[in-house]
């Protein structure tokens, strides 16, 4: 069955090339769905789609009809109306064609009612031995195993991370993070108590001794890190610089919670983890690598630690669901997860492509197999300018203040998630924020 985005790419077409008309009236949903020989769901989804990227209007009791005016031009000129649903640059929902249908397959065999009956049971942070097995070879690379019985379970990766925070980081105490992070770890630090300490960075990363020097200023108690795909940068630690930041953690006898969430678009990279695992806590999760309803999180936990973070993630109801867990398992097992990762990191490396060949010039940072870019932009923009300008055009990006953990020392920068849009409105999307970083007048609002 066809992907419902890549329908509603040819519906699109058809407008943008004059084959659908403004005001002319779509079939019913019902008749649409006979003659393309899918699912009326799938019509269903196909319709709003199209709404949501300002082709078509539905009126109550009438039907469903092209949007007249402006709308009609294939989508391009939708994407500045008012009112129209905004291109998603801001969140990144990576999704693949036929990754439903993958997924479809290993849920049947859960539908049965003893499979089910068992997959509904409740579980702890310690999942179940058929999880801990499968799980475990998700994060391994190389030389290195994780061992199924340092694996911990929780409903999501920001629960993981939190949870693994709050185990490591009393209240009060300081946390050292990179000075560009991920803003969920900044809002969860204000909600434990707990400070952040920038680290600083350059175009590679982690500067070597920042740990060190950030340590001896203002002692930290662990110590948060994404040495893989960073976000919003893009890079990852060479590996001199990986184990140099192993060895100044065993050396200060600091914990460090690696965060490896999108770590699966660059699987040949050794984790932090593999080369300080006596210290590190690394934490992943499921919606990235499989789908953003599917958010079940997991930590490869040493020894030492185990019990602090189980007990963290029990006290904060972080727990996971069974059945995700059971369907997870079955998905590792049938190589529907493998088979969807490698979808993905082809369709990354296909958007970063079409990002750099559209912003020809611009001053971009990103990993070739990254879902994210990072913009500086010229000197006459700032980039909450940029931003409310991008808005206006009916696309949302993130400012590089998100990002920052001291907002005084924020670059003129912005992040641009590639994965969400289809790539025809991604592609028009890049072309218009092209064209308003180009027409200059950002250092105000007007």
């Amino acid at each position: 069955m066809d992907d419902y985005r890549l329908i509603a790419d040819r519906i699109a077409a058809d407008i943008a090339d004059g084959r659908l008309r403004p005001g002319q009236q779509l079939p019913t949903q019902r008749a649409f769905a006979r003659s393309h020989g899918i699912a009326g769901s799938t019509a269903g989804r196909v319709y709003r789609e199209l709404a949501r990227r300002g082709l078509t209007v539905g009126e109550v009791g009438r039907g469903t009809f092209v949007r007249a005016g402006r709308g009609a031009d294939g989508g391009r000129v939708a994407l500045a109306e008012p009112g129209a649903a905004p291109v998603d640059l801001e969140l990144n929902y990576p999704a693949v064609p036929g990754q439903a249908e993958l997924l479809a397959g290993g849920l049947t065999p859960l539908l049965r009612a003893d499979a089910l009956g068992d997959a509904l049971r409740p579980v702890g942070a310690a999942g179940t031995g058929a999880a801990r097995r499968a799980f475990a070879g998700l994060p391994s690379t190389g030389s290195w195993e994780v061992d199924p019985a340092d694996l911990l379970f929780a409903g999501s990766g920001r629960q993981a991370i939190v949870g693994a925070l709050s185990a490591l980081v009393p209240p009060g105490n300081r946390l050292g993070v990179e000075a560009l992070t991920y803003p969920v770890v900044k809002a969860a630090a204000e909600r434990l108590g707990i400070g952040l300490v920038p680290l600083a960075m350059d175009e590679h990363g982690l500067v070597p001794g920042a740990v060190t020097s950030a340590h001896r200023a203002t002692p930290l108690r662990a110590v948060y890190v994404q040495p893989r795909l960073q976000n919003p940068l893009g890079g990852s630690l060479p590996p001199e610089r990986a184990a140099a930041l192993a060895e100044e953690l065993r050396r200060l006898d600091l914990p460090a919670v690696e965060d490896a969430i999108w770590s699966f678009l660059r699987p040949g990279l050794a984790p932090l983890a593999a080369l300080a695992p006596e210290r590190t806590v690394l934490v992943d999760c499921l919606s990235k690598r499989l789908a953003p309803g599917l958010t079940t999180g997991f930590a490869v936990v040493p020894g030492a630690l185990r019990e602090r973070v189980a007990g963290a993630l029990r006290s904060g109801g972080w727990t996971p669901s069974g059945f995700a867990l059971e369907a997870a398992v079955r998905w590792i097992g049938d190589g529907t997860l493998a088979a969807v990762e490698a979808a993905k990191r082809a369709d990354a490396a296909a958007r970063q492509l079409l990002a750099r060949e559209v912003l020809t010039g611009q001053r971009l940072r990103a990993d070739p197999y990254s879902y994210y870019l990072w913009w500086e932009l010229p000197g006459d923009w700032r980039a909450e300018t940029f931003v409310a300008a991008a808005a206006r055009a009916g696309i949302s990006i993130t400012p590089a203040t998100a990002f920052a953990v001291d907002p005084r020392s924020s670059p003129t920068a912005v992040r641009v998630g590639l994965a969400s849009p289809p790539l025809p409105v991604l592609a028009r999307a890049l072309e218009t924020l092209a064209r308003i970083v180009e027409g200059g007048r950002g250092t105000d609002d007007s």
